[in-house]
């Protein structure tokens, strides 16, 4: 089956785009804004248990730090023009120069060290309008980032953590690794750094992916202007491949930005830098997800959970009372009161809302709900508070059931 992710994001209110705002510059709107409210707080979560410590940085800086870090000579052709304030203003097309400053602003120690830094950050790419096309391809984005600063010896041991966490997410996401690539220089004079960081980096990428024991292919033209990366990509329903998660191993703008730390000895030790996204950016996982799951999300990032049906306006009440408790409990429930039931029914199906709670003149009286399950099962009734619990159950287990296994019928 082949899905567009730009028909169906709209048809489900996930992103809309209006001339007045411009091309690559789409709108989040409350469906969307919902599932991907969740999406950022899982990962900010997994990114906290692995020892990461969030930041916000702006989306501006000066050319100067952007010459400082190469990407003025490397990327300025993806870059908006510099705005004239009196200094020269640049949009950011990457957060790894903001984050070294962030490391910079404070005299850091060994036993600082690794020091993991992350943002879901704002960033800019002045793309040709000719190549913009819903959330794939986009100038505003927000990108799932992380620097880890480190000494050369823990380089490998945060990578092999980091390939640890993007399974990790990718599982809970429903996503399925199509192939590993270690992305190599090629000809040509954009790298920066010496050959001997170069080669270091690479063997530190090729080590931690034989201690993962994946298949990769090496290609060579496809490494960040300062260093290697892997680059795992996601096949979309028709075959093509795409990349999400990446690893970079960075010497270059460490020493670009004199980054130091105070090693064991007492003396000044220059950090590594490694970059890393457990998803990408928001847009080109959404994307990503509306086409593999056919708009079908799991139950914890569904943008609403429950439909709550009451069969006549005599139900509307409880239908409310039914639904406030499921919002205290942390779920997104909606009433739905108008219209037939089957026409209710299907506006929910239509929507791939996981759960129709009906509440007839029976389930008013006994407090109950009758719940209709997205692939067409129903279950007996059930109180209030069995409901919320068994959908809470498999939101919080971020499962791609419907149902926790003691349930099922």
């Amino acid at each position: 089956m082949n899905v567009d992710h730009r028909k169906l994001g709209r048809e489900l209110d996930i992103f809309d785009s209006d001339p007045l705002i411009g091309a690559g510059l789409p709108l989040w709107l409350p469906a969307g804004a919902a599932a991907r409210y969740e999406v950022e707080s899982y990962l900010r979560e997994l990114e906290r248990r692995a020892g990461y410590q969030h930041v916000y940085s702006p989306v501006l800086g000066k050319r100067q730090m952007y010459e400082l870090s190469g990407h003025w000579r490397n990327f300025a052709d993806d870059m908006f023009p510099p705005m004239h304030l009196g200094d020269e203003l640049v949009l950011r097309p990457s957060l790894c120069p903001h984050h070294a400053l962030i490391f910079k602003a404070r005299a850091r120690s060994y036993r600082d060290l690794p020091l993991r830094i992350a943002e879901i950050g704002g960033m800019y790419r002045a793309e040709r309008s000719g190549v913009l096309g819903g959330l794939s391809r986009v100038r505003s984005i927000w990108l799932n980032d992380a620097h880890t600063f480190c000494p050369v010896a823990q380089v490998g041991r945060e990578v092999s953590a980091v390939l640890e966490q993007i399974g990790r997410a990718h599982a809970a996401l429903g996503l399925k690794v199509s192939s590993y690539q270690l992305s190599l220089r090629g000809a040509g004079g954009k790298y920066a750094g010496a050959d001997a960081d170069w080669d270091q980096a690479e063997r530190l990428l090729r080590e931690a992916l034989d201690a993962a024991q994946v298949p990769y292919a090496a290609v060579e033209g496809e490494a960040a202007f300062y260093g290697p990366k892997i680059d795992i990509q996601i096949a979309d329903p028709a075959g093509r491949e795409s990349t999400l998660s990446t690893i970079q191993i960075d010497f270059h703008q460490p020493a670009r930005f004199d980054l130091a730390y105070t090693d064991a000895s007492g003396a000044k030790a220059r950090p590594v830098m490694v970059h890393r996204s457990l998803v990408g950016s928001m847009e080109r996982l959404f994307a990503t997800l509306l086409e593999l799951h056919a708009g079908v999300f799991p139950v914890w990032y569904s943008p609403v959970q429950i439909s709550v049906v009451p069969l006549g306006a005599q139900q509307r009440k409880a239908a409310d009372d039914f639904a406030r408790e499921a919002i205290e409990a942390g779920l997104r429930a909606q009433v739905d009161g108008e219209g037939t039931l089957g026409a209710r029914v299907r506006e929910a199906a239509r929507r791939r809302i996981p759960y129709v709670a009906v509440i007839g003149p029976r389930e008013e009286a006994d407090a109950q709900v009758a719940l209709r399950l997205r692939d067409g099962r129903q279950l007996p009734p059930m109180g209030y508070a069995r409901a919320v619990a068994l959908i809470s159950a498999v939101a919080a287990a971020r499962s791609h059931e419907l149902l926790p296994l003691v349930v099922r019928p």
